[in-house]
């Protein structure tokens, strides 16, 4: 099959997005299909086997650190010279927006996924008036899909109650052989430490530095456990405010970390934490429960479902900083409940790659195009009577 793909973000970036994104593509190079994919511009002409298009950027105020593309007359055109059997708009709100569009003009099957939860992140910047008309919005692009595939069950519950239509589920994945090999170095542990390493508690979090993340609802924790120290991997706008917020605590700021140098931060520490409730997912949870560290955090639908209610990882309310500040001392000295925790988030990890979701994805694209080709097939055979 000739797929043409689309998406909001891709490389240089880094996300949740970003990564299932690119492990998707390292699979399907092993396939016989042919990929397109349309991308903000980032210097990247091709990745795996698929050609890279990319468009010019700008920034968006809710993400100044991410560049964005508008939708352009020029995606129509790459999309008649490549006339995909398929379009896949990923996580659509502006470049999606011309995927959605022209799949339309030129009758391509259209297939969707969802990824971001934006309606939500709306509170977190003071932007409650405009969760309906976002709602709205996504949920317009989003039923113009043949199909729209989420990352968890609980964001298809979600995405159902707001009235989104052909949901299916996107199966997680995570790099297994990255993770699960990772090794636990005392050069690692004292970058993130920023001391010599003499047995202290590490605590990571990764990911982006946003509000939409409440890492702000650390610093209570902290000061309950003045012996604790705190690593921030991951960048984002919200970093000047947090270096603010945390002043006066062990916490030690990294920025960006990948691949191997990424996995060794998991394995150098003695606990992750996790205190956003606006994921569809949690990649992040994924890769450290295959490194074999214990996960806690904020209960949220998604989470539930990551962590198994609390068999794989502890739960804390993210309204209460007190179960916050007990949680973190479960998982950094109940050895019982740690243990058990951990032994089963390696067991879940284990049986995940993204080989999986990958031949799952293609199973999607298949059926569309064959559902496509029939309807199609039909209507010819019905005009000929």
């Amino acid at each position: 099959m000739r797929i043409a793909m689309i998406t909001e973000t891709f490389l240089p970036g880094t996300d949740g997005i970003v990564t299932r994104l690119c492990a998707t593509l390292r699979h399907l190079e092993q396939t016989e299909h042919e990929i397109l994919l349309i991308a903000p511009e980032g210097g990247i002409t091709a990745y795996a086997s698929a050609t890279v298009v990319g468009m010019p950027t700008f920034r968006f105020f809710l993400y100044p650190d991410k560049n964005f593309a508008l939708p352009r007359m020029r995606i129509g055109k790459v999309l008649r010279e490549f006339q995909p059997d398929l379009v896949h708009v990923v996580n659509p709100a502006f470049l999606g927006l011309a995927g959605i569009y022209y799949a339309w003009r030129y009758q391509f099957p259209l297939i969707a996924s969802y990824h971001t939860n934006v309606p939500a992140y709306a509170r977190h910047y003071r932007l409650d008036f405009l969760e309906p008309a976002l709602w709205w919005f996504f949920r317009t692009l989003h039923n113009r899909a043949e199909v729209n595939l989420c990352t968890s069950r609980a964001t298809l519950a979600d995405l159902e109650a707001h009235g989104f239509r052909n949901l299916a589920l996107w199966e997680r994945g995570v790099d297994v052989q990255l993770y699960r090999s990772a090794k636990r170095t005392t050069a690692m542990r004292e970058r993130l430490l920023g001391a010599p390493d003499t047995g202290q508690k590490l605590l990571l979090y990764v990911g982006r530095v946003a509000p939409e993340k409440n890492i702000q609802n650390v610093r209570p924790c902290l000061d309950a456990l003045p012996e604790a120290h705190f690593a921030i991997v991951g960048d984002g706008p919200h970093r000047a405010e947090l270096e603010q917020v945390f002043a006066g605590t062990k916490t030690v700021f990294t920025g960006f970390l990948h691949g191997e140098e990424l996995a060794e931060a998991y394995a150098a520490a003695d606990g992750f934490i996790f205190p956003s409730t606006t994921e569809t997912l949690g990649l992040v949870l994924f890769e450290a429960m295959a490194t074999g560290i214990p996960v806690m955090a904020a209960d949220s639908a998604p989470t539930r479902e990551v962590l198994e209610n609390g068999q794989a990882g502890f739960i804390f309310d993210p309204t209460d900083p007190l179960s916050m500040v007990e949680t973190m001392k479960q998982m950094l000295y109940n050895q019982e409940k740690r243990k058990r925790v951990q032994e089963r988030a390696r067991e879940i990890a284990d049986t995940l790659d993204w080989a999986g979701p990958t031949q799952q994805l293609i199973a999607e694209y298949e059926r569309v195009y064959a559902r496509r080709t029939a309807r199609a097939g039909a209507r010819i055979v019905g005009e000929s009577r």
